[in-house]
């Protein structure tokens, strides 16, 4: 679910909701169950409400520089233009202020699914399930310049309507993609050749735990799924992450039980329960060690 701030949070009154509906659908293409929609903070059309409409929805947002956003609990100034890859699960709060250029590209899977474009265009636990880190791509002057042109022609696409349509929006869409996955491997140096299998195992690994975290918490779980040792598994991690597989393991698990705290009445109990820990004091432990702060007391912070 994408949020505002909290401080923006209100009560609207049908008018308004009636409004909000509005503007989501004149900003939303459908195409029988696929859909495609462009929005901009510039002309207020995020808001929460509109947000949660589209909570499922996968997403592209763009972030002028000097943006302040919090996601899932970490801060960030951003010293670049930069697109975030944005999971349905993923909480994402950004700053308002008069002169916001934030645009947010959202679509649902049967308008273009990452998997089965994974083959096609190498994104797939890179921009959308990388537990490494947060999927930022930050963007040269150039960079963002050709992407903010993508980006309006898919604003004037989507004041077309016709049969070519539903086929320009998906083409700019992967354009986008398909720039942003080669700008990362450029940033993170592994676009050579001799690198690919390093870039894979690191892909199938980061798909791995976030199929898995709530069953599976070891590290020698996922070597079994992988066919080599535990060790081995340390050693190609520590290849491409200063985390070692117990770190990212932990911290997802972590990351999903704050998100459950925050965001849902769910008792600490019915968490420790959906995260495959029988014993729930022993899951008050975990994340206690891990956090410095009880599940309890992290709550009452929202």
């Amino acid at each position: 679910m994408l949020k505002l701030p909290r401080s923006s949070s209100r009560k609207l009154s049908s008018t308004t909701q009636s409004e909000e509906r509005k503007t989501l659908q004149a900003m939303l293409k459908e195409f029988s169950l696929k859909q495609f929609g462009n929005l901009r903070s510039l002309d207020s059309e995020i808001s929460e409400s509109v947000l949660q409409a589209i909570e499922e929805h996968i997403k592209i947002l763009f972030l002028p520089k000097n943006t302040t956003i919090q996601v899932d609990f970490k801060h960030f100034l951003l010293d670049s233009d930069t697109l975030l890859f944005i999971n349905p699960k993923v909480v994402i709060q950004f700053s308002q202020n008069e002169h916001n250029k934030e645009v947010l590209l959202h679509f649902n899977r049967d308008f273009y699914c990452v998997e089965i474009h994974d083959q096609e265009v190498a994104c797939d636990g890179i921009l959308y399930n990388n537990v490494f880190e947060v999927p930022f791509i930050k963007l040269s002057d150039r960079q963002s310049s050709d992407v903010q042109e993508i980006i309006r022609e898919i604003q004037h696409e989507m004041e077309n309507d016709d049969a070519s349509t539903e086929e320009m929006l998906r083409i700019l869409l992967k354009l986008i993609i398909l720039k942003s996955t080669r700008i990362w491997k450029e940033q993170h140096q592994l676009a050579e050749n001799e690198q690919h299998a390093d870039v894979q195992f690191l892909r199938k690994f980061s798909k791995l735990v976030e199929q898995h975290y709530k069953t599976h918490h070891t590290v020698a779980d996922y070597a079994d799924m992988l066919f080599i040792t535990p060790k081995n598994l340390s050693k190609k991690i520590g290849l491409l992450s200063k985390d070692t597989p117990n770190d990212i393991i932990k911290n997802r698990i972590i990351l999903e039980s704050k998100r459950l705290l925050a965001h849902t009445s769910l008792s600490v109990k019915e968490i420790a329960y959906s995260l495959n820990y029988e014993d729930d004091a022993y899951f008050v432990r975990f994340f206690t060690k891990h956090t410095g702060i009880s599940p309890t007391s992290f709550r009452k912070q929202f």
